[in-house]
This record gives C-alpha cells, sequence and structure tokens, in this order.
C-alpha cells in the first residue's frame, strides 16, 4: 500500500569529509549526490582551496597546526578537533542522518574523526561512517594509525562501513593509472550514496522513509554493507548475487541482522520481477534478519532495474579472506584459536605466513557488535 506523503518530513542529511582524503572523496562525489548538504573539514588551509565552491568548507585547529596539515600525527589532529567543538557543534547541529566519509591512516582523518563521532553522538543524530584502509604500499604504520582510530570510531557510530583501498585491485587491471583507481573507488562511492539517499528521499508505489533506515541502522549491528547497482531484467538472477556481494567490501549480507533494499525501475516494473528480486535476497540473506523494502519508478532504462542494499549487523562469522598474488586462499574457521598463536608464538606464525599466504582480516572487523 502506498503510504500517504502528504505531511511527510523532510530528513536532514549531511555528508561530511575529514581530513584530505575524506575531503576528496566527498568533492569528487558532491555533484552526483542530490538531497543532501556537502561539508569538508580540514586543519590544511591550502587543501581546503581546492575543494569545489558548491561544498562548504570549514578549516579548523589554525592555532595548534598554523594553517597546515597533521602529517601522520592523529593525536595533533585530536586535539585541534577538540579545541573547536563549538564550532564542529554547529555544524553537525539540526540533522537527522550525518554520513561521515574518512580515509584513515593519516593524521587529520583519523584524528578528528571520533571526535565528530563523540560529539554526534552526545547531540542525538543518528550517524553512518565509510573509511577506508590504506593500501599495503603504504607501510605497516599507517594501517596501525586506522585500525586505532577505528576502535575509537566504532563505538560512536550507528553503523559504519570499512573498504580496504587494497580491494581495488579486485576490479582494475595492472595498466589502470593511479588517479583512475582512486576515482572508480570514489565513484563506487557516490553510485552507493546516490542510490540510498534517492531511496529515503524520492516518492514510490512502497515508500522507504528516515523512519525505515533509522530502525535498519540503530541496534541492528554496526559494521554495514551498502551497494547500488543496475542489473539487467533479462538476467536478474546474476544480477541480485552481484547486488548481494561487493568487490570493494571485505564482507556480505550473510550474517547481516538489518537489511533494507530499494527496487527502481521504469513504469513498466513488473511484480514477477519485483517478486523474483525479494525472494532472491530473502534466500541469501540470514532467516532472522528484518527486513525493510522500498519500490520506485525512477529508472529511466526499460531493460534495467536499480537495486540499493543496505544490511548492517554484517558480523564476522562470516569467511573473509584475501587474494595475494600467489592466488592461494586458506579459510581461517577458528579466529580466536588464530589470534592466541599469534600471542604465543610469533615465530610460529611468521613461518605460517611465509608458507602459505595467510592475510587476516584486522581484528576490528571481527569483534561482535558488543566490542567482544
Amino acid at each position: 500500500m502506498k503510504k500517504d506523503n502528504s505531511f511527510s518530513y523532510k530528513t536532514k542529511t549531511k555528508v561530511i569529509g575529514v581530513g584530505g582524503g575524506g575531503s576528496s572523496v566527498v568533492a569528487e562525489i558532491a555533484n552526483r549526490v542530490p538531497r543532501a548538504n556537502f561539508v569538508v573539514l580540514n586543519t590544511d588551509y591550502r587543501a581546503l582551496q581546492a575543494i569545489p565552491r558548491n561544498i562548504s568548507k570549514v578549516q579548523f585547529g589554525k592555532k595548534m597546526t598554523n594553517g597546515l596539515g597533521t602529517g601522520m600525527n592523529p593525536d595533533l589532529a585530536e586535539a585541534a578537533a577538540q579545541e573547536e567543538k563549538e564550532k564542529i557543534k554547529k555544524i553537525l547541529a539540526d540533522q537527522d542522518l550525518l554520513i561521515i566519509v574518512s580515509c584513515l591512516g593519516a593524521g587529520t582523518g583519523s584524528g578528528a574523526t571520533p571526535i565528530l563521532a563523540k560529539i554526534a553522538k552526545s547531540m542525538g543524530i543518528m550517524t553512518y561512517g565509510i573509511f577506508t584502509l590504506p593500501f599495503d604500499f603504504e607501510g605497516k604504520k599507517k594501517m596501525e594509525i586506522a585500525l586505532s582510530s577505528l576502535e575509537k570510531i566504532k563505538e560512536s557510530f550507528s553503523a559504519y562501513t570499512v573498504i580496504p583501498n587494497e580491494r581495488i585491485f579486485k576490479i582494475i587491471d595492472k595498466n589502470t593509472s593511479l588517479k583512475e583507481s582512486f576515482s572508480l573507488i570514489n565513484k563506487k562511492l557516490a553510485d552507493d550514496l546516490k542510490g540510498l539517499i534517492e531511496a529515503i528521499y524520492l516518492p514510490g508505489l512502497i515508500n522507504i522513509d528516515f523512519a525505515d533506515l533509522k530502525t535498519i541502522l540503530q541496534n541492528q549491528g554496526k559494521l554495514t554493507f551498502l551497494n547500488y547497482l543496475e542489473i539487467e531484467k533479462n538476467n536478474i538472477e546474476e544480477g541480485v548475487k552481484k547486488v548481494v556481494t561487493n568487490p570493494l567490501s571485505l564482507y556480505d549480507i550473510s550474517g547481516a541482522k538489518g537489511i533494507l533494499y530499494n527496487i527502481s525501475g521504469s513504469a513498466d516494473l513488473q511484480l514477477s520481477e519485483v517478486s523474483g528480486i525479494s525472494k532472491l535476497i530473502g534466500d541469501l540473506a540470514n532467516r532472522k534478519a528484518k527486513i525493510i523494502f522500498g519500490i520506485s519508478n525512477n529508472l529511466k532504462a526499460k531493460n534495467k532495474i536499480g537495486i540499493t542494499l543496505l544490511a548492517t549487523g554484517c558480523e564476522e562469522e562470516e569467511e573473509v579472506k584475501k587474494e595475494k598474488p600467489s592466488k592461494k586462499k586458506i579459510k581461517i574457521n577458528n579466529r580466536k584459536s588464530a589470534l592466541e598463536v599469534k600471542e604465543k608464538n610469533k615465530e610460529t606464525e611468521e613461518k605460517i605466513k611465509e608458507e602459505e599466504d595467510i592475510w587476516e582480516t584486522p581484528a576490528i572487523l571481527r569483534k561482535n557488535n558488543n566490542g567482544n
């Protein structure tokens, strides 16, 4: 039954990029994601000048950094954000949903993002974070900073998505330029956010509203999967399989506790197509998952169907692995014992890694909602 939107509340959504990396992502996606306000926060005055004019730019920490960046010093960025809490509160105020984008591993994003999250939480604002992790070639120190920041962040956010930059090698070839590689990540993020925001804002045959989003993002589990794809009508089954897995994600919807999805098509969207998609998603999801869906007619292409899928509580019971150049894969079925081995006998673990090319999911992505 179509909901009556005569007096529907207009959700206020703000997308915030923190630090140089987060600001670059937001700058690239701002023109492609309507119905949201965009802000970037940075200590680096010169970097802010490169941001397009349609995005609000906020400099903080001028006294501590002299208008420069923070290098790889997240403590400096944290102190700068703490010092300007009142300025940050004004930026976050009067919003229903904050989408905070940060590239973890350097100074500003890693240090300031946890402060923003705490402030937003104290103000009762729902927050969804999207964070990237450094490439392997950037070194262990950057990854340590990124994971330390993520550990601080996770308790304050309503939900968050983690995208390791290293996953870009799943969708590019060796001849792809560095600039194009980063742009592909940003484009994918833009598509996913556009799909989510349109699902909330645009009217449909069955509407998804902010209350539905709130139900899924809160109390269902924090680790979140987001994907938007346009699939071919003549190959719906294969299309849905691609929707529920994302090459840039370490995890899929298998263990999700809450799922929200929106199906968008042209005016000739058929009931059988909607039914088929819904059944496929339902079959692939956790049977105990809370599922909310919507249907809209805002896609012009008659031979395609757009699907936006948001899944929360994608916890780490699922097998997560990464391919090395050797393409040798090992499933880690007992992560607790693997961690015990690491702690008790580092030499043995190093030998195993040399022989078998094991890559373990960062510990932060293996913890449950309570951080246990």
